[in-house]
């Protein structure tokens, strides 16, 4: 038993948890610094125990995996810095609450940054929509000096929910492809189960840890808590227009979301493929990003009194705080991606597939602990549509409910070797304290309500 243990993913994935919390709790290293470490340690392991993976690759894997993840992030978030930094600093951030508060009421904010996040993140990445909410999140804690908790968790809870259930995000969407459900009642479904999901999380959990935890505003992003706590005092008239202010926003989602319509209109509409090859361009988010970003700061620069010089020197300021959490957010991918090579996603998943429990709670579980051993939410839920999609003429109801589970599952418990708990983390200003508190929280919460949401849809409906 023993020996078996020592050559199971088991040893390589208790070495990396023991190792990512002793450098970045215990001994409180720079957080890139600790990743680093832990994923190279990871590497050596699966040297060791992993047949053909060599001692050269622990070091290889590790930097191409980071240069993969900054492949995907780099010019987003760097972009993203850029549209922040403007946002807050020229009074755009808030212009956009103060609009929002008039409409829902100064204490129901959260209800304005929850509907957007759930929204804008059907037809775009959640990373560009957390990217783009985040900052009004710190501004609207600027401006009631309160309830940041409750914020970043409507931001997260929204978009994290839309991410995993509803097409054509690229989760639900190859899932559903995998087993061979329909798109339409897949959003049909989708949209279903993200309701109460998104509602248990980012609105009835997001109220209770408010009242028990008190995050204070932080500098992030470029910007300090006085610069945030500044603009937040000052008059209407000396913050830009609505429609200015919401240009950035408007813009990258608009970009970003056009790609996705054409590729679902081409089939009816064949003229389309005729703009395909510009609204792929225009609608990459790295492309996107771009375009909204020079669109904020030519607000910023309008609307404050600094010299171009200084104003490009605020710009810098921006861009090294977004290359750190570049390097951060990519960094724990990487460190997910080694322990993926272990062979921790096959191991469990293996392992759960002859429990003899019900298919639609099975799959669930697969995608479950393969994510938490893994860390992401796309590789947990192919991971169980592959194990699952040749099940999926046992089930006694529609197998839309199975790409659900899966959509579950894959969502729990983001933590140290998800990317996206680094960029929480860094953008939102977090302590890691805070976000377990607050994001891995709410995943987990998104992941047990869809459970319970898919399981009493399909009793209720199971459109067999």
């Amino acid at each position: 038993m023993a020996i078996e243990f020592a050559h199971s993913p088991l040893l390589t994935f208790a070495i990396g948890l023991t190792l990512v919390v002793l450098l970045l709790v215990v001994w409180d290293l720079p957080a890139f610094v600790g990743l680093a470490i832990a994923a190279f340690s990871v590497g050596v392991v699966n040297a060791v125990f992993v047949p053909e993976f060599t001692l050269g690759q622990a070091a290889t894997q590790t930097a191409t995996a980071f240069g993969n993840g900054m492949a995907g992030i780099g010019i987003p978030i760097l972009m993203a810095a850029i549209v922040g930094k403007s946002m807050l600093e020229s009074g755009s951030a808030q212009r956009i609450v103060r609009g929002f508060q008039s409409l829902v009421g100064k204490n129901n904010s959260e209800f304005a940054l929850w509907g957007s996040s759930t929204v804008l993140a059907i037809p775009v990445f959640f990373d560009s929509v957390f990217y783009l909410l985040a900052p009004l999140a710190r501004s609207m804690r600027a401006r009631m000096g309160k309830n940041y908790a409750l914020y970043i968790v409507a931001v997260g809870a929204g978009g994290a929910t839309a991410h995993v259930f509803i097409p054509p995000t690229p989760g639900p969407l190859a899932v559903a492809s995998e087993i061979g459900v329909d798109l339409g009642i897949t959003m049909l479904i989708g949209v279903a189960v993200a309701i109460p999901s998104a509602t248990m999380s980012g609105l009835v959990y997001g109220h209770w840890i408010n009242n028990r935890l008190d995050i204070p505003l932080r500098d992030s992003m470029g910007t300090t808590k006085e610069e945030l706590e500044e603009r937040a005092s000052r008059s209407a008239e000396s913050l830009p227009g609505v429609l200015e202010s919401i240009a950035p926003i408007v813009l990258a989602v608009v970009l970003v979301s056009s790609l996705t319509l054409v590729n679902a209109l081409e089939s009816f509409y064949p003229a389309l493929a005729n703009v395909t090859p510009v609204v792929t361009f225009i609608g990459d988010k790295n492309v996107a990003l771009t375009i909204a970003a020079i669109a904020a700061a030519l607000t910023y620069l309008r609307w404050s009194n600094l010299s171009r010089s200084e104003w490009e020197g605020e710009l810098t300021e921006a861009l090294k705080s977004g290359g750190n959490i570049a390097a951060i957010t990519a960094m724990g991918g990487a460190f997910g991606a080694l322990l993926a090579a272990s062979g921790i996603g096959p191991y469990f998943a293996d392992g759960l597939e002859g429990i003899g429990i019900g298919l639609l709670v099975t799959a669930w579980l697969i995608a479950a602990i393969v994510r938490i051993a893994q860390g992401s939410a796309t590789a947990a839920m192919l991971t169980a549509a592959g194990i699952m999609a040749p099940l999926a003429s046992q089930l006694a109801v529609h197998p839309v409910y199975l790409v659900m589970v899966i959509g579950a599952g894959g969502n729990i418990c983001s933590w140290y070797n998800d990317s996206g708990f680094w960029l929480v983390k860094e953008i939102g200003g977090l302590t890691q304290t805070e976000t377990l508190k607050t994001w891995t929280a709410l995943t987990t919460i998104i992941s047990i309500t869809g459970l319970v949401s898919v399981l009493v849809l399909s009793t209720l409906f199971p459109l067999a």
